[in-house]
């Protein structure tokens, strides 16, 4: 029924035009249109409003800093540079607490990773080892599979021999993936850590510096490497 009234030729309403006389005003503002304008019309107007009785319950002796310290321009305020907010010394306790974090977050997964590693009875100074599990149910059974896993490669190989559960595969393989992912996301937090040592420690010691290039390194780097001038001492 529904496909023989599309078959039947209906007349294709169209949308009113603006008459001719009044062409000059532009296009015919549709209601949707009108929608959009008294929406965006209210919204200024309850702005203007709160913004008015905020202005007639203002305490006359109200004051704080930045009426003095902030500028304007064209009639907007410009907010004042955040440059020189903090001391050098102050900035330097922040950067330590910073180093401090990464240190704790660093320790936090190696302990993670340790416990995790001896969970699957697999280190990374163990060769790698093989187990045979049973199940008792038959319907949670793949027959033929064993299994063997290396801590360093992080992967799982399927032989045929021997019977393993479902659920204990997908266990397995689900613990390689996350101590594959605390591993990748301890090589960052070290890295993150070293730079970070490295500017404290350019920022505190004294003297010339300057770096070293790559034919100077004494083992090839992609790090930097910097190399203090020796200085007399009195």
């Amino acid at each position: 029924m529904s496909s023989f009234k599309n078959a039947i030729p209906r007349r294709a309403h169209k949308e009113r035009s603006q008459p001719h006389s009044r062409r000059k005003f532009g296009l015919l503002e549709k209601h949707k249109d009108y929608v959009l304008r008294a929406q965006a019309f209210h919204k200024k107007e309850e702005a203007l409003r709160k913004l008015k009785e905020k202005a007639a319950f203002k305490n006359p002796d109200e004051f704080y800093f930045k009426m003095i310290k902030t500028r304007t321009e064209d009639g907007v305020h410009v907010p004042e540079s955040e440059a020189n907010k903090y001391s050098p010394e102050e900035l330097m306790v922040m950067k330590t607490q910073d180093i401090g974090y990464i240190l704790q977050k660093i320790q936090s997964e190696k302990k993670k990773i340790e416990k995790l590693s001896s969970s699957l009875h697999s280190l990374d100074n163990r060769p790698p080892s093989k187990h045979i599990y049973y199940a008792e149910d038959r319907s949670d059974l793949i027959v033929g599979f064993y299994v063997i896993y290396n801590i360093s490669i992080g992967s799982i190989v399927f032989h045929s021999g021997c019977l393993i559960a479902c659920s204990l595969c997908r266990k397995m393989a689900s613990s390689y993936r996350e101590l594959e992912d605390r591993k990748n996301r301890l090589q960052g937090l070290e890295k993150l850590y070293m730079d970070m040592a490295l500017q404290k420690e350019l920022q505190q010691k004294k003297g010339r510096k300057r770096k070293l290039r790559d034919d100077e390194k004494v083992c090839p780097t992609s790090k930097r490497v910097y190399k203090w001038f020796s200085e007399r001492k009195r």
